[in-house]
């Protein structure tokens, strides 16, 4: 639930899909570096990479709708987020779809595009094949897992794509694990427009099965909803501390170009000659050209339309700054970003895009 755009370094085609091997460190008795083991037997390929990306060629649509058998997959949340990525893998995906919400009204668009509204959150695990959940916060994952575990059973599977941290992720963990499922954490980095046109990034870890299977072109699952799948590794929490170290740089990064836009306003500069500047420069990124305009354009009135809401942002900056503080790491410009989320939220801001953040620096 951030922008992929802007939290990523790189940008695929719409026509390649992306995903990250889980990293294997082995002795080199010949040099002692670590390499990448190429299958069960511990061959190593002689190689300086540290990780590696597989690209592999997607079929087209209409293929993937000709070849695909259909599944039957849970969703759990209807929020700003799972109403989109829902209905990809019912328009897109060639799914039988069954949902559930806490608010129930909310599932609306899922059931007018076909999905079947279930009325538990067991429910929809006892009759998907595979579930996934997008809510909002570490108390509702909590909630939702607590609801939903007693419908799963051996071999099912449960993909949670909320953002939360890393205990979060790993209490949900032992709930599916415990009933025999499996379990993948799957934050996206993106926000409502990625999702809309099924270009989120999947940054997991956890069942590497379930991950290979969610991740094949003829599943049209994680295709139909992202642009790349990352598989950090078999240790629940690096998807959900991948995902906050994303979010953080990005939220940083917003609170910089709000600093930005203020300053100009005092120097009495041209903000629009400021977005040209950064335009050109080395320091250029997406998130300028898409939120810069109406920025510029803002005033104290101004209320931003969420694509990514404020109090999230803020919520996703809180968490790593937890982590920096579990790990002993210093985090300074993140933490400052932090507390100027926090006045925007203060201020009434929380349920704006995290572009409201300006709001939090201008003098208005």
């Amino acid at each position: 639930n951030n922008m992929s755009h802007a939290a990523s370094s790189f940008s695929l085609p719409p026509n390649i899909i992306s995903s990250r091997r889980r990293r294997r460190r082995v002795n080199n008795n010949n040099n002692n570096s670590s390499s990448l083991s190429n299958n069960k037997n511990n061959s190593i390929e002689k190689t300086t990479l540290k990780s590696s990306i597989i690209i592999t060629p997607r079929a087209s649509s209409s293929s993937d709708k000709m070849t695909s058998k259909q599944t039957t997959i849970g969703f759990l949340g209807a929020g700003i987020m799972a109403v989109p990525m829902a209905l990809n893998l019912i328009n897109n995906g060639n799914h039988n779809l069954i949902v559930w919400n806490r608010t129930a009204s909310a599932c609306d668009p899922l059931v007018k595009a076909g999905a079947t509204l279930a009325k538990t959150a067991q429910e929809v695990c006892e009759k998907a094949d595979v579930t996934y959940v997008m809510v909002s916060t570490p108390e509702a994952t909590l909630e939702v897992a607590t609801l939903a575990k007693d419908g799963v059973s051996d071999g099912k599977g449960y993909v949670d794509c909320s953002t939360v941290d890393r205990h979060t992720a790993q209490k949900v963990s032992e709930m599916i694990t415990s009933k025999g499922g499996r379990y993948l954490e799957g934050p996206v980095s993106g926000s409502k427009a990625p999702a809309e046109n099924g270009q989120l990034i999947f940054l997991c870890a956890g069942s590497e099965s379930l991950f290979k299977e969610i991740n094949a072109d003829d599943a049209n699952q994680l295709n139909k909803m992202g642009k790349a799948s990352f598989f950090l590794g078999e240790e629940v929490g690096a998807g959900a501390n991948m995902k906050l170290i994303v979010n953080s740089c990005m939220g940083s990064i917003m609170a910089s170009f709000a600093e930005s836009i203020a300053l100009c306003e005092d120097a009495s500069l041209s903000k629009q000659d400021l977005l040209d500047v950064l335009a050109l420069g080395a320091i250029n990124v997406p998130m300028f050209g898409m939120k810069g305009p109406g920025m510029i354009a803002s005033d104290k009135n101004t209320k931003f339309a969420p694509a990514f809401p404020l109090k999230h942002q803020q919520k996703d900056m809180r968490l790593a700054v937890q982590l920096a503080d579990e790990l002993g790491r210093e985090l300074p410009v993140a933490a400052a970003a932090n507390e100027m989320y926090k006045r925007a939220r203060r201020d009434g801001h929380d349920d704006e895009d995290f572009a409201a953040v300006l709001h939090a620096v201008r003098r208005e």
